[in-house]
């Protein structure tokens, strides 16, 4: 058959077909990608300490997500946020691509004494992503979906996220790590290079159906450090209005 789209999914599906190969680190197919990128824990990846971020750590400190609740970890990797949500009372669900990731953040749970529901597969489709979630975290998802996947994205924010929840994220800044890219030119052949740098201005539009509580730049935080902080990362936290 010649035509091939009726819906929204079909579009979506055909634009990540311009993407190949890169689409597979995005969708299902992503697993194998994802599976070397982790295989090798020794690699110098800031993010593959065993350290919670530490713009989740200050929000639960200082009371700006709930103390207790129902918590979604969106691409957890090795599980390093997820292990702090259980830790601080979370029902926590952890969902990754990668099957190495997920076992590698099964490994760390059993370590610290936690109980944690990870998932493997596309945070996009599976059907065990039920909600409704009181916080969902984003450490590092976000900036690695094409322009057009941020429809998946906030459809499934808005399919999961509880009245009242709270939503933290972390991704690059522009000026600092990733593309700059306008969206139109990833279109051209240009790939993601490595990922998309975000302005706050942007990231406040993208976000604009929820209330800011706080954006700001992530702070730096010293190899003694029992927390992991990146200054070329944005970290956001926002308010979906209550019911």
């Amino acid at each position: 058959m010649h035509r091939s789209i009726r819906t929204v999914d079909d579009v979506l599906t055909l634009l990540d077909g311009l993407f190949a190969p890169e689409a597979d680190r995005w969708t299902a197919k992503g697993a194998d990608w994802w599976d070397g990128f982790y295989a090798d824990r020794s690699k110098a990846v800031p993010f593959f300490v065993s350290k919670p971020d530490e713009s989740l750590v200050a929000y639960l400190d200082g009371g700006l997500v709930p103390a207790r609740g129902r918590a979604l970890d969106l691409g957890c990797g090795p599980g390093r946020n997820a292990v702090r949500l259980a830790a601080a009372g979370f029902q926590v669900d952890a969902v990754d691509l990668s099957p190495t990731a997920v076992a590698w953040g099964e490994e760390r749970a059993r370590e610290a004494g936690v109980d944690v529901r990870f998932v493997c597969g596309d945070a996009f489709t599976t059907a065990e992503l039920t909600g409704p979630y009181d916080l969902v975290v984003d450490s590092g998802c976000f900036h690695h979906l094409p322009p057009h996947r941020r429809i998946s994205y906030l459809a499934l924010l808005d399919r999961v996220l509880a009245p009242g929840g709270r939503f933290a994220l972390t991704c690059f800044a522009a000026g600092e790590m990733g593309s700059e890219l306008p969206d139109a030119d990833f279109y051209e052949g240009a790939g993601l290079r490595g990922g998309l740098a975000y302005t706050a201005e942007e990231l406040r539009w993208i976000f604009s159906d929820l209330e800011e509580v706080e954006l700001r730049r992530m702070r730096e935080q010293p190899p003694e450090s029992p927390y992991f902080g990146e200054a070329f990362l944005w970290t956001g936290l926002f308010r979906r209005a209550a019911a």
